[in-house]
């Protein structure tokens, strides 16, 4: 006879079993937790301690010293190295076409190709350039200010302090993106602040709301103003893990906002103009970008006629216009250039050269370590470490400017650097290793003989020749210098500062007044 044999268990004896099994479940769960607890403290150690080791690939994310104390914000600039993407053209070589790809799988006629390309760009932006001397005559050139919603600006600003982890960002936009006054302590004289590089948008959009060009018809305007804060939309999500559907939001919101517009539908935004506080390059992340960072915004099919005013511009894109970097003078007159020129023409250099920067040890084919170097290892020439503090401080970088005959300018995160511009409006000649750097930018500001406000010195030789900077720049003659100076500090300088809000010149224009009066001549030929 079969016997069955039942498989239930009593309830004491499953009970006992869910109070074994319980009591295993506590003690793995417990330890897991304080392995997970343990963990995430040596990362957050780790990441504290040698914080450089998150700078990887195209992305410069954050920069921390040795000291584990935050550089100077000079390294927190464009977050990626460009990768030029080479036009197809024909034709031949410029001067300076070997000098731009090497590293690259350009070709020889591509790279002139390329060349061409940039420079054709170039003399159509030179063609722009106005001969208007006083912006009260505005001869029917209007300028139409979209009164955006406030996400697109406004609401932008009001997130400053939560941009960057560390720091309080406002600071740095307060005064409309001027900063803080430069008051205690103000050897310089008049018009000082701690203003950022990535204050662009503020500040123009300030200005432009009192030009005496503006009208509130736009039946009136010839050119459309979009006050969109583009850089600080890039800014803020800088350093949170979000996707790029996120990223592009608000972009993607300006643009359909834009096609609802009478003016836009008219041109198809071709006389629209949008000031972007940061490089080109943070705009135009494309699905097929090695990095997620920026936004797509001027990758957008109906972001490619109007012009974009940018601190960097793409050079192959024939819209994008650069123009100066902010840098700390903002004069409110004409006697507060006339008097800061009369006191650099006559400062007494004491270095002969000068460098104001780090090291860039995550990007390979930089010459600054061997820049740093030489000039820490000769006694003619200034190193001032940007590794620690001092780089935030105005004064701390003007102070080694005006005492300096020529101030080293190599490539940092990008191309451009805002200490080309401290340098110039200081009377210091700058010395640059890549075309990109100015040459290529800013054809409304600097003028195309580049040879009468700067020194070029080939990357290439400093690399690979190991050539001694200090020693080449000592061929330059004192006559050489003093002309080169006195055309930086009496032709140029005004025209690289941004004025005060409430400026009033009248003997000069500034950055800000040349950029419009340009813009409007575009306008005006657009028109007709």
């Amino acid at each position: 006879m079969a016997v069955s044999i039942s498989r239930r268990r009593s309830k004491p004896y499953r009970k006992q079993e869910a109070k074994q099994s319980y009591f295993h479940f506590s003690a793995i769960y417990n330890f897991l937790s304080r392995i997970s607890v343990a963990l995430f403290l040596l990362i957050l150690i780790y990441l504290w301690c040698s914080f450089s080791t998150i700078i990887t690939g195209n992305i410069v994310h954050v920069c921390f010293s040795s000291s584990r104390k935050l550089h100077s914000l000079y390294c927190l600039s464009a977050g990626t190295h460009p990768s030029f993407e080479i036009p197809t053209s024909t034709n031949n070589h410029s001067f300076l076409a070997p000098r731009i790809f090497e590293g690259s799988n350009a070709t020889e006629p591509e790279v002139a190709n390329a060349v061409k390309v940039v420079e054709e760009h170039l003399q159509v932006h030179r063609s722009w350039r106005s001969n208007r001397t006083n912006a009260e005559s505005c001869s029917g050139e209007g300028i139409y200010v979209y009164d955006l919603p406030s996400k697109f600006n406004k609401d932008l600003v009001g997130q400053c302090s939560k941009m960057i982890p560390w720091q309080d960002f406002c600071s740095y936009l307060s005064n409309d993106g001027f900063g803080k006054a430069i008051i205690a302590n103000n050897k310089f004289g008049k018009g000082w602040y701690q203003t950022h590089q990535y204050s662009l948008e503020l500040i123009f959009h300030s200005r432009i709301l009192k030009h005496p060009c503006r009208v509130y018809n736009e039946n009136e305007a010839k050119i459309f103003y979009v006050p969109f804060y583009g850089g600080l939309d890039v800014l803020r999500w800088h350093f949170k893990n979000v996707s790029n559907d996120v990223k592009d939001g608000l972009s993607l919101e300006l643009v359909n906002w834009l096609q609802r517009q009478r003016p836009w539908k008219r041109n198809e935004g071709k006389d629209h103009v949008l000031v972007l506080g940061k490089i080109s390059w943070d705009f135009r992340r494309t699905n097929n970008s090695e990095s997620p960072w920026g936004t797509s915004l001027l990758e957008l099919e109906k972001m490619q006629n109007p012009i974009k005013i940018l601190i960097e511009r793409q050079p192959w894109h024939a819209n994008d216009i650069g123009v100066p970097h902010p840098t700390y003078f903002h004069p409110s007159s004409d006697n507060d250039i006339i008097s800061w020129q009369l006191k650099i023409i006559r400062s007494n250099r004491k270095s002969f050269v000068s460098f104001a920067g780090a090291a860039r040890s995550d990007a390979e084919d930089s010459i600054r370590r061997i820049l740093i170097d030489q000039c820490s290892s000769n006694g003619r020439c200034k190193f001032l470490n940007c590794s620690s503090a001092k780089c935030n401080e105005a004064e701390s970088i003007i102070d080694v400017f005006v005492e300096s005959e020529f101030c080293l300018q190599p490539p940092g995160d990008s191309p451009t650097r805002k200490s080309v511009f401290d340098s110039l409006i200081s009377g210091c000649i700058p010395v640059l290793f890549d075309p990109f750097t100015a040459y290529y930018q800013y054809p409304w500001h600097l003028p195309e003989d580049h040879d009468k406000y700067s020194v070029f010195i080939d990357k290439k030789e400093v690399k690979e020749k190991n050539l001694n900077v200090v020693e080449r720049l000592s061929n330059v003659s004192s006559r050489e210098r003093e002309n080169m100076r006195r055309y930086i500090v009496y032709e140029l300088l005004p025209g690289l500062v941004y004025a005060d809000h409430n400026a009033l010149l009248y003997k000069f224009q500034d950055a800000f007044a040349i950029t419009i009066n340009n813009l409007l001549l575009r306008g005006t030929r657009l028109a007709t």
